[in-house]
């Protein structure tokens, strides 16, 4: 299974796959409307013609981009798909010319073992915790922050 960019056409896939791991606690919901405003920021992994994985590279700014929404379909998961993606938006933001790549998460470890490093959340600017608010565990926040220097 190969990295693709997302298409419009996947936006419902990318909506529904998101919104089962959001169901969970897991990440945060997107709606239809927002995927497809920002559906050039997704990847996509396809099996068969079917969305399985997903994950999008949001630019912050000049030097900062946000690795978000990153889903494999539970049929699909310990099988690199997830690396995969990581690393399509990893080389996305070096062509981009981003030099710092960060996430959010409560599973530090997958991104530790892609070169992410722990930062302390204050850390980051101000203007990344944005969509906070729309997290049900606002403001008793379970995740840590990660970065990357590309």
């Amino acid at each position: 299974m190969k990295v693709d960019n997302a298409k419009v056409g996947d936006a419902d896939s990318i909506r529904r796959m998101i919104n089962r791991f959001a169901d969970k606690g897991d990440i945060l919901p997107r709606a239809l409307s927002e995927i497809y405003e920002n559906i050039r920021d997704f990847f996509v992994v396809r099996n068969e013609g079917e969305v399985v994985a997903c994950a999008a590279l949001h630019i912050s700014w000049l030097d900062l981009a946000e690795i978000r929404a990153l889903a494999v379909d539970e049929k699909n998961q310990n099988q690199r798909i997830g690396s995969s993606l990581v690393q399509a938006c990893l080389d996305e933001a070096k062509a981009l010319g981003i030099p710092t790549v960060f996430c959010l998460t409560s599973e530090p470890a997958f991104f530790e073992k892609h070169g992410f490093k722990l930062v302390d959340k204050a850390e980051l600017p101000r203007k990344v915790w944005g969509e906070c608010y729309r997290c049900p565990k606002f403001p008793d926040c379970d995740e840590v922050a990660l970065i990357y220097h590309v």
